[in-house]
């Protein structure tokens, strides 16, 4: 991974240096991709969670038909962490040598062919074998997101951002209220419940073919600012980066939970299947108007750090609520959570924020992310494991509620108005 952390960049450009360099990225990018690349991204994105939700939604029946255990199925909802973290990693290389557009295009279709696949498997192996396939698709296109955000509009990261996150929130909210009511639609199997959402990534793939050809996209492993004198920029040597991955990981430990139990626990409340689908919609699509106001505000405010600690408040209050009265107050807990789970668009546009430069970015991306997911492994099995031997979910929810301070507190310290290339830069002064 040294090859992947190591970069010779200006340890402290001049006011100028990152609108020159946004303007001579600009120029590069051949102008029909500035209409078909927004397509584009919001039909990555909106393929980018369905094939965790829908199981969500479904995960009863799935258990129930794969005869799999509590634990199993914690397992099965720490799977999709695990594999963003393990194939997220070879993001940037891959998007070096072929272009991100390619990479997101092969992306695409290991979604739908993992989806495809997943309704056929006879057991608990093979069904996890399919959706590791299209869990590694939404790997390396999660971490090639924001590079290519910052790549083809470096002027407009943050409406990008928002538009990117407003359509992952949609998918994902889609996937949540509707599955249920499709597969009692498609007979009551959920095998057919969970291979419908393949279509939807077959259009993603079709948008992306064209983009494949655009090597100009193709992330530039030596930025126009570097100099022979600079410092090396070693990304796990930087407290903003370290800070950064420790916040993506305890919010995606949250997110993870929410999508993969939240259900379980309203339906074990007395809630029916269909409003628990619904409610954990309710969560989801709270990032469709949040997704764009939070970069909004990330790019006026010279600290992140008020916006994380309102997120923080809410899901804290969310997870007292679904401790002391989960059925009562359903629909005031699962608002909260959804307002808490944006701390997704937050950090991706964080990440943008923390870096000056296109290769900055793609390092920070693929560090905060991968290490990230690893952190977030064990919380979702966790949650199944405690479920399993408490009988109830007071300890689970007693974990997610804790698991908020540790995020409030890195969300903070990554939200200090400061870049990775500003921290080499003084290391390389004290030297």
């Amino acid at each position: 991974m040294a090859d992947e952390e190591t970069t010779t960049l200006s340890p402290a450009p001049t006011a100028p240096a990152e609108p020159l360099e946004a303007a001579a990225d600009a120029a590069r990018v051949p102008s029909w991709t500035r209409w078909l690349v927004p397509l584009a991204l919001v039909l990555a994105a909106v393929n980018l969670r369905p094939a965790i939700t829908s199981l969500g939604s479904l995960m009863k029946e799935v258990t129930g038909g794969l005869h799999m255990s509590g634990g199993i199925a914690g397992v099965l909802t720490s799977v999709p962490a695990f594999c963003f973290a393990v194939f997220g990693i070879t993001a940037p290389r891959l998007a070096r040598r072929f272009g991100p557009g390619a990479v997101v295009f092969a992306g695409m279709a290991a979604i739908t062919a993992g989806l495809l696949l997943r309704p056929f498997a006879g057991g608990t192996v093979t069904f996890l074998a399919a959706s590791a396939l299209a869990l590694m698709g939404i790997a390396v296109s999660n971490v090639l997101m924001p590079v290519i955000v910052k790549r083809y509009f470096p002027d407009r990261v943050g409406s990008m951002t928002g538009l990117y996150s407003m359509a992952l929130a949609a998918g994902t909210s889609l996937a949540a209220v509707t599955t249920v009511p499709l597969t009692d639609a498609l007979g009551g199997s959920w095998r057919q419940g969970l291979g419908v959402w393949a279509l939807l990534a077959v259009v993603a793939v079709a948008v992306w073919i064209p983009l494949t050809r655009d090597r100009s996209g193709a992330v530039d492993p030596a930025p126009s600012v570097r100099t022979e004198a600079a410092p090396a920029l070693r990304i796990t040597r930087s407290a903003t980066a370290w800070a950064l991955a420790c916040f993506f990981g305890l919010q995606a430990t949250g997110a993870y939970i929410t999508m993969g139990w939240m259900p379980t626990i309203f339906r074990d409340a007395g809630v029916s299947a269909g409003t628990a689908g619904l409610l954990l919609s309710i969560t989801m699509v709270m990032g469709v108007p949040l997704g764009f106001v939070i970069p909004w505000l990330v790019n006026r405010l010279p600290s992140q750090g008020p916006i994380v600690v309102a997120l923080g408040t809410c899901g804290l209050v969310g997870y007292g609520g679904l401790y002391l009265a989960p059925a009562a107050g359903a629909w005031v807990w699962a608002l909260l959570l959804g307002i808490s789970n944006c701390a997704f668009p937050l950090a991706l546009t964080m990440i943008s924020k923390r870096s000056r430069t296109g290769a900055g970015v793609v390092r920070l991306s693929a560090f905060a992310q991968c290490v990230g997911y690893l952190l977030s492994i064990p919380g979702p099995l966790l949650v199944g494991v405690l479920h399993d031997r408490s009988g109830g979910w007071d300890l689970p929810i007693a974990l997610m509620a804790a698991l908020m301070v540790p995020q409030i507190v890195v969300g903070v310290l990554a939200g200090r108005d400061r870049t990775i290339e500003d921290e080499a830069g003084a290391r390389h002064q004290r030297r």
